[in-house]
């Protein structure tokens, strides 16, 4: 693509040209003709998006983005908020089941996350193994302590 030359897509979406503004390390004057996110409204939704992303870097998932009147931002608001969910509802079952089995003793304890795929299903199956190899050896000294405790 010759300088200058912008994507339908650029032109279109001021956060496309933001990132490839910072990316190539131009400043706004080098960008002509591509839209530049400096509308008051666009910045306030990046300052959330950046504020969310840091919450969620420090272990924040409760942090949820508003609709606003761009539809790309308003897409990526739905995204970010999906992910917060699942990654609440993963932590939160990940934390029930190191309590009650770890902790609390419960016994077959197991971690259920809806709609969990790829790698968070994964880590979900891992936990719940873990969880199901700790129930097993806990139930077999209990059985290897019961048969000895008759025997004596």
């Amino acid at each position: 693509m010759i300088r200058g030359q912008k994507r339908a897509a650029d032109r279109e979406c001021p956060l496309t040209a933001v990132i490839t503004e910072r990316a190539r390390g131009t400043s706004e004057n080098e960008v002509i003709g591509m839209p530049v996110a400096t509308e008051t409204g666009q910045q306030e939704q990046m300052q959330q998006l950046l504020a969310g992303l840091t919450a969620v870097r420090g272990g924040d998932f409760s942090i949820r983005l508003p609709d606003g009147a761009d539809p790309l931002m308003n897409e990526i608001a739905a995204v970010f908020n999906a992910m917060n969910e699942q990654l609440g509802v993963f932590t939160s079952e990940v934390t029930r089941v190191a309590r009650e089995v770890g902790t609390e003793g419960q016994l077959g304890g197991q971690a259920e996350v809806p709609a969990v795929a790829g790698t968070w299903k994964d880590l979900t199956d891992s936990v719940n193994a873990m969880a199901g190899n700790l129930t097993g050896q806990v139930r077999a000294i209990a059985q290897v302590t019961t048969a000895v405790a008759r025997v004596t």
